[in-house]
């Protein structure tokens, strides 16, 4: 038999998104806020990433302290965090089908906030050709292999990528007393800070092969090593027992899309608007699922601005402006799309009242470009950028959403080198 509960918000997934929403949500007197991780352990991705670089610059952290840190400011601001718990369904509007070792059980809110994370995809779905040997690991199964369960990687390792996730990993080859024999990268440079990249390459001595990809895996029973392709066609073979794979995230939306939510194209997540509300009234979104994948910082601010959301959502504030949309609860919003070279921006819906700040990603490396938003001709903001770099976050502010005519049509941004303006387009208002 299936028991049934009911709480005032409830979250799913316990990283930094999820708990930094439950942590202000318990404070703030939400009531009952719960919240559920499939894993054994809450914490998400920090918790197996063993190096540095998280918390602030006074108070730098681990990725393991910061998850302990964020599990336990939760706890004592009075939410309930219940890890072995999955999310298998919806029962309803605002309700859940999980299963936990206790057995089945229905959940049903007053809100609830998708917090579930992204993950790198694999080598299968990659298209990678070659044998099927051992030795082949995402990032993120490496970190847990190495970080969490002690296990041996091998001798010798092939780092795929050159972003700041591909970094970590050969961090954490290293730590397992590994070599990096190589990272590669399709793209012309390293898109990481350029002292991560010399430190890489300079003390611990790892070349970094640009213009590449790898053309096959080799090796029967264990990998023996990797084909790779040049931009100009040649192949090589570099010998390694490890592989990994890192970058190229999805977002884990699984419950998003069983729930029949708008998904944004370019992000594959829920689309949303300033305040993180999904199509479905009273579901909410935060973190990776949105953008894949940003800093833990990142996913904890959104965590955040998404239970500040909640609380006017359970209060009934702002209920004047929420009467304009009839039968959705929520003002109106209009699509905010990215036109090639640009990948994708999040949030990807747009109010007048909006202020949270945007992240967007490029494919392409563009130097010193303009970027444009319109919206039916009309500029509502201009600003140069430094040079973008694929995989590396693009920041836009909202100082721009209060000029958004919600009857105009979609806002679109836009690049364009510098000194070239956008055709049939007046200026923004001065």
């Amino acid at each position: 038999m299936t028991a049934a509960r009911e709480v005032d918000v409830l979250i799913v997934g316990a990283g930094p998104a999820g708990l930094a929403a439950a942590a202000r949500l318990a404070a703030a007197g939400a009531g009952r806020v719960e919240v559920l991780d499939r894993e054994r352990q809450p914490g998400g991705t920090p918790r197996h990433c063993a190096h540095g670089g998280y918390g602030t610059l006074l108070h730098p952290l681990t990725g393991p302290a910061y998850a302990r840190l964020l599990v336990t400011a939760a706890g004592r601001a009075g939410a309930t965090v219940r890890p072995g718990v999955t999310a298998l369904d919806w029962a309803g509007p605002l309700s859940l089908h999980t299963v936990s070792p206790d057995g089945p059980e229905t959940l049903t809110a007053r809100a609830v906030v998708l917090a579930t994370g992204a993950h790198e995809r694999p080598r299968a779905a990659r298209l990678v050709p070659g044998t099927r040997p051992a030795g082949v690991h995402t990032t993120g199964e490496l970190q847990r292999a190495v970080h969490l369960h002690g296990q041996h990687i091998g001798t010798r390792a092939v780092v795929v990528g050159a972003e700041d996730v591909s970094y970590a990993a050969a961090d954490t080859v290293r730590a397992a007393g590994a070599t990096v024999v190589a990272m590669l990268t399709e793209h012309a440079r390293p898109q990481t800070a350029a002292a991560r990249a010399a430190d890489a390459r300079l003390r611990h001595g790892v070349p970094l092969l640009t213009h590449t990809t790898v053309a096959e895996l080799l090796g029967h029973g264990r990998l023996s090593g990797v084909r790779v392709r040049h931009r100009d066609g040649r192949t090589a073979v570099l010998p390694c027992d490890t592989v990994v794979f890192t970058g190229d995230f999805v977002p884990d939306h699984e419950l998003a899309r069983r729930a029949g939510l708008s998904l944004d194209p370019g992000t594959r997540g829920p689309a949303v608007d300033g305040t993180l509300h999904t199509s479905r009234p009273g579901v909410f979104a935060a973190g990776s699922l949105l953008h894949p994948a940003e800093s833990a910082a990142t996913a904890a601010r959104d965590g955040v601005h998404a239970a500040g959301a909640v609380l006017d959502h359970l209060t009934g504030a702002g209920s004047r402006t929420e009467r304009r949309t009839a039968g959705t609860g929520r003002p109106p919003a209009v699509p905010l799309t990215v036109a090639p070279p640009l990948r994708w921006i999040a949030p990807n819906r747009v109010t007048p009242a909006d202020r949270l700040p945007y992240v967007l990603r490029t494919a392409t490396e563009l130097t010193r470009p303009v970027l444009h938003v319109t919206q039916n001709g009309r500029v509502l903001h201009r600003e140069r950028l430094r040079t973008a770099l694929p995989n590396r976050t693009l920041r836009l502010p909202a100082d721009w959403t209060h000029r958004v005519d919600p009857d105009a049509g979609p806002v679109r941004v836009t690049v364009s080198p510098p000194g070239v303006s956008l055709p049939g387009v007046s200026p923004p208002p001065g």
